[in-house]
């Protein structure tokens, strides 16, 4: 079935931290799950709490499954693009960061340096989608110039360390590895490490990444 172009009104946002943080980092969801998911939820309140503005905001697949609550697959690529361009429409780039989760993650990258974000954070990147890693996604990382931060899993099955040592990856981009972690940060239970302190891993992580960008 045909999809129609994105034209939508502007996206709302969900806010996280305090407004005088000198960036701005906007997130959009995985494939799946809301802008107000669990893993969204803790991990924009663990962002905040280190003192960063976070912003939140839905795909319009996503926002067209709130009034029902039916299940709707995520619209093509140039819809999703186009979705993020308008949502950051009106942010000044020179202290916008970029980013999101899984999918919403990997849409951010690829619309990162054409309207030159100061920096790009993805949790937990589809490096390929479970069970097919010669489907790669990482065309287009190569050559990325914004400076980026990826949070992954170790075991992630969209991408495990092993596999990502493997990979072309810009120089712009740096790896922050969580213990053990899966798709969504949480390790197993013998691993001895918790969801919680990947989660803050992840937080002290963007932190220390933002800060290295300087003022705005």
């Amino acid at each position: 079935m045909n999809q129609e172009p994105y034209v939508e009104q502007k996206a709302s946002f969900l806010w996280n931290g305090p407004m005088d943080s000198p960036y701005v980092i906007v997130l959009a969801h995985g494939a799946g799950q809301p802008m107000d998911a669990p893993f969204m939820e803790m991990m924009s309140t663990a962002l905040s709490q280190a003192g960063l503005r976070v912003g939140r905001f839905e795909f319009p697949y996503m926002a067209r499954r709130r009034p029902t609550g039916k299940k709707a697959w995520p619209d093509r690529l140039p819809v999703l693009c186009e979705a993020w361009r308008q949502a950051v429409e009106g942010i000044d780039c020179s202290r916008l960061i970029v980013g999101g989760k899984s999918m919403g993650g990997r849409v951010a990258s690829m619309i990162a340096d054409e309207i030159n974000a100061a920096g790009l954070v993805c949790l937990g990147y589809p490096f390929h989608p479970p069970g097919k890693p010669e489907k790669l996604r990482t065309e287009h990382l190569g050559g990325l110039r914004t400076p980026s931060l990826f949070c992954q899993g170790e075991r992630d099955l969209f991408g495990s360390q092993d596999e990502v040592a493997g990979y072309d990856l810009s120089p712009a981009i740096r790896l922050e590895w969580l213990g053990d972690g899966d798709h969504g940060f949480k390790p197993r239970q013998k691993s001895g490490r918790t969801l919680e302190q990947n989660l803050a891993q992840t937080a002290a992580a963007v932190s220390d990444f933002v800060h290295s960008l300087g003022a705005p």
